[in-house]
């Protein structure tokens, strides 16, 4: 069983036991902590990372707006030092939820039935 770049640690490849429980908990820990009050999110896990894969995507573009709007909003507030580390965090942060949106993205296609085949 092959796993694409990006798929999310700890989920193990589509396909091998108990890989559908992983992806929900993985799609969970990715979400609101309220979804996981809601069954049929559980019982329908393409439904689940459809709904990931968007929060993801909102969650980007509210931190490139943060980071377009800091420096006037914030950064008049804080010393220079304590912005360009408020940047930083920004960053680091925007390219953990383009991953994560990625790996959300993998699970979706892999519920969907897409088969990840190696590249030569």
């Amino acid at each position: 069983m092959n796993v694409p770049p990006g798929w999310p640690p700890g989920v193990p490849p589509a396909g091998a036991p108990g890989w559908v429980e992983r992806a929900v908990g993985w799609l969970l820990d990715h979400c609101p902590a309220e979804f996981r009050r809601y069954a049929g999110l559980r019982k329908n896990p393409l439904a689940l990372a459809w709904l990931a894969q968007r929060h993801l995507e909102g969650e980007i573009a509210v931190l490139r707006q943060a980071y377009r709007d800091v420096r006037v909003e914030v950064g008049p507030h804080v010393t220079p030092e304590a912005l360009a580390e408020i940047l930083i965090a920004l960053e680091a942060e925007g390219l953990r939820l383009v991953a994560d949106r990625r790996s959300a993205e993998l699970l979706h296609e892999a519920l969907a039935g897409k088969v990840f085949v190696p590249r030569l």
